[in-house]
């Protein structure tokens, strides 16, 4: 059988269709009111189904049409050509159902733990059938799940995207300085400027997250952060460390909004012109693909509902009570 590639005399479904709907119902007419297009528009389709293979497909009369003999034969290999491309719709609709059954994400912490709830609550609104499994990682870990075909969609939030991912931004986050209300920064009013900062043993995420890339990035000019005086994968424990007077903690705006909020934790005031702490959140997939089914829903509607971080106080001042 030849594996070659079809040649210009074969003509397209729809057409082939048509000349079946003739053959059947012994109608020009009838044919064209079943496929629902009108009578001229059949007749100029069949004629040019005729020039395209150089035969004459139908005989007309005032009774109707009906094939001729080469009609007759094109109508039966056409009958065999639909028969196949109904099984290719039924299996192509089967491997997207199987898709769109499923949605695997991997997301860095920041945006698995405060923007992907509500990403997934929307998600669900709209596709209510979808199984969706949720990874957290540093954001090294999520490109290289990504690329392995492991997750159908990732979210990172460093400064770069590696090669081989295609990226958006879907929200804007920066960095805070955090310490417990004990710790002496805590009444701090003059702002902290990059070479005080980088001379501090700090409370850090391990290297390969997005958080210590954008650290590192800002504090480069001055040789870099001091030894830490803890290395956490975790915002949680982060977090809690910082509140018990551990120290200080460089985490995302997003992830302390209700912490500052309560007064558990106060914002060092930064010298914001020497310490560029910006970043963006980024949806990543492979390149040279584009993101399916349930995985282009979801990055709709990140896009759609665009957040940014939210503006939180610097630190307030200490007030003896």
């Amino acid at each position: 059988m030849s594996t070659g590639p079809l040649s210009h005399r074969v003509p397209d479904l729809g057409a082939l269709e048509l000349l079946l709907a003739v053959t059947r119902l012994g109608s020009l007419g009838r044919a064209a009111a079943e496929l629902g297009v009108s009578q001229p528009a059949a007749s100029a389709r069949i004629a040019g189904m005729e020039r395209q293979i150089g035969v004459p497909l139908l005989e007309r009369s005032p009774r109707g049409s009906r094939p001729t003999e080469a009609g007759a034969l094109v109508a039966e290999w056409a009958g065999q050509v639909l028969s196949a491309a109904r099984a290719l719709d039924a299996g192509i609709a089967a491997l997207r159902e199987r898709r769109d059954a499923r949605l695997r994400v991997c997301a860095s912490l920041t945006v698995a733990e405060y923007l992907m709830p509500g990403w997934l609550v929307a998600l669900r609104g709209v596709l209510p059938d979808t199984a969706v499994t949720l990874r957290a990682a540093n954001s090294t870990d999520v490109a290289e799940e990504v690329l392995a075909g492991r997750a159908d969609l990732g979210f990172v939030e460093g400064l770069s995207v590696p090669p081989g991912l295609d990226e958006v931004t879907v929200a804007a986050d920066r960095l805070r300085v955090v310490v417990g209300p004990g710790h002496p920064w805590a009444r701090r009013r003059a702002p902290v400027g990059g070479a005080e900062l980088a001379a501090t043993p700090l409370i850090l995420r391990e290297h390969g997250s997005g958080t210590r890339e954008v650290l590192d990035r800002a504090l480069a000019r001055y040789g870099g952060s001091a030894a830490p005086l803890m290395v956490l994968a975790s915002t949680t424990a982060m977090k809690a460390a910082a509140v018990g007077g551990a120290g200080a903690a460089v985490l995302s705006e997003l992830a302390v909004a209700d912490e500052l909020a309560l007064g558990r934790l106060r914002a060092v005031p930064l010298d914001e012109a020497d310490l560029d702490l910006a970043r963006p959140l980024r949806a990543v997939w492979p390149t040279g693909t584009h993101p399916a089914g349930p995985a282009r829903d979801l990055l709709s509607l990140t896009r759609h509902q665009r957040p940014s971080a939210p503006r939180t106080p610097q630190a307030r001042p200490h007030r003896p009570t």
